[in-house]
């Protein structure tokens, strides 16, 4: 169970795929003008991390790691991202139009959201069994979420302040956020502390 709760707390926290990996930064910076459509996504990118992670487990480790196929796994991962995606929006845009509208084109990118293959490659790399792969993908949504809902927050109060015209749009963003993402550093030594 210890061991269980480092990898969640790391995926959430040290190795945040956003603010320390740098991987999804197009829906991190595109969606986290709206709490509504950063929540939204988030839960979007959730399950999909969940539901790849389910599937793309499974088929690494009891069809192409044993038939020598292993060099296959970023083709078959992406097809089975692909997949969970399509699935995603056809129940959004059936049950909850407000929220596929207010996704836009962003969900369809959660295919090639680098963070959804990153963190199944993660898993294979990191040897973890089917449980802890679970554990590090559920971290690693809710680290996203995290990052996600914080920075739209901080978007808010940047999108209004009163900073120099060379700097407003895009470069402020970008400095809010670099400074966001120097913040989550300081939790590296804590989390490893925290269950001895």
């Amino acid at each position: 169970m210890k061991e269980m709760l480092i990898i969640l707390f790391t995926a959430i926290l040290v190795q945040n795929f956003v603010l320390s990996k740098f991987l999804a930064i197009c829906s991190f910076l595109g969606v986290s003008k709206k709490l509504d459509a950063a929540v939204g996504m988030s839960f979007a990118v959730i399950f999909v991390m969940l539901m790849a992670t389910a599937a793309t487990w499974p088929i690494y480790n009891f069809i192409l790691d044993p038939n020598g196929l292993g060099y296959m796994q970023t083709v078959v991962f992406i097809l089975v991202i692909a997949a969970l995606v399509q699935l995603v929006e056809m129940f959004l845009k059936k049950f909850v139009p407000p929220l596929y509208q207010a996704l836009g084109i962003f969900l369809p990118l959660i295919t090639t959201n680098c963070a959804v293959l990153g963190v199944v490659v993660l898993n294979i790399t990191e040897s973890y069994n089917f449980a802890q792969s679970m554990v590090n993908s559920l971290g690693a949504g809710l680290g996203y979420m995290l990052a996600m809902v914080l920075f739209c927050g901080v978007r808010s109060r940047v999108d209004t302040a009163d900073v120099p015209e060379c700097f407003k749009g895009i470069p402020i963003t970008l400095a809010a956020a670099s400074i966001m993402s120097v913040s989550f550093m300081g939790f590296s030594g804590i989390v490893e502390n925290m269950f001895k």
